[in-house]
């Protein structure tokens, strides 16, 4: 018998085994590359989430490292069922919403959420909460900043969508972001009133400081904003931990 006829290098079946021994070893690879490197996925994830809280508290400086900034930045973590602070925990637990209070559209939310709180010494000069919701195309993600009275915003900022470019990713430029800044989550009530509203605000609207300009050809995307910053101010939301804010005054 030859040594062709032996091994034949050009047969289906030896042509099947280099394939798969070639899957195998990049498989190996490709897995050993993942486990070496989570580790620095993970570190770049918390760096850009410590970058855009660090943004919409407005701390965020150029060429200052960020660790050090966030060092103004105690982090907590509170149970939305009780709204008061809890001790840190990997519990995974989700709670569905109700469809009359899901606002945001996200079907379930985790009962535990960290926040994030700006402080000067013992005060307390910023409450940031991680907020999400649908909008048109996407889940916006982002964070809200308020003061210290647990009502008056500071800032929002968005970090994830894919809303429509030139219509409804206004929501991450400057311009449209300021327009939050002052603005009161609530009136006289523990229900939020913030809400963005079609076209710009009309002259003599009552209640002005609950209102938000509209972005034009994006109404969709506004109503999603509207939707998920009432959900996560309301009363299955942050609502209960908010109101301990405005009730200490």
């Amino acid at each position: 018998m030859s040594n062709r006829e032996e091994f034949d290098r050009d047969s289906i079946s030896n042509t099947l085994m280099i394939a798969i021994g070639l899957s195998l070893v990049c498989s190996i690879i490709v897995s050993s590359a993942a486990i070496v490197l989570k580790p620095i996925q993970k570190q770049n994830e918390d760096l850009f989430r410590q970058q855009i809280i660090l943004d919409v508290a407005g701390l965020m400086q150029p060429d200052v490292d960020i660790n050090q900034l966030f060092e103004a930045i105690e982090t907590r973590t509170v149970d939305l069922e009780t709204g008061t602070y809890a001790e840190e925990s990997d519990a995974d637990i989700s709670i569905s919403i109700p469809v009359d209070l899901d606002e945001a559209g996200i079907g379930q939310r985790p009962r535990y959420v960290p926040v994030y709180l700006v402080k000067d010494g013992s005060d307390i000069e910023q409450i940031i909460l991680p907020v999400y919701g649908k909008g048109l195309w996407s889940t916006m993600l982002g964070y809200l900043s308020l003061a210290p009275d647990g009502n008056t915003i500071r800032g929002l900022r968005f970090y994830a969508h894919a809303e429509t470019p030139g219509l409804g990713d206004q929501i991450d430029k400057e311009p449209w972001r300021a327009l939050w800044v002052g603005k009161e989550v609530y009136g006289s009530s523990d229900e939020p009133e913030i809400r963005v509203v079609r076209g710009p605000v009309p002259a003599g609207a009552p209640n002005p400081q609950h209102l938000i300009d509209g972005m034009s050809g994006a109404t969709l995307t506004g109503n999603g904003v509207s939707g998920l910053v009432r959900y996560w101010t309301g009363p299955h939301g942050f609502g209960p931990y908010l109101k301990n804010f405005r009730e200490a005054g």
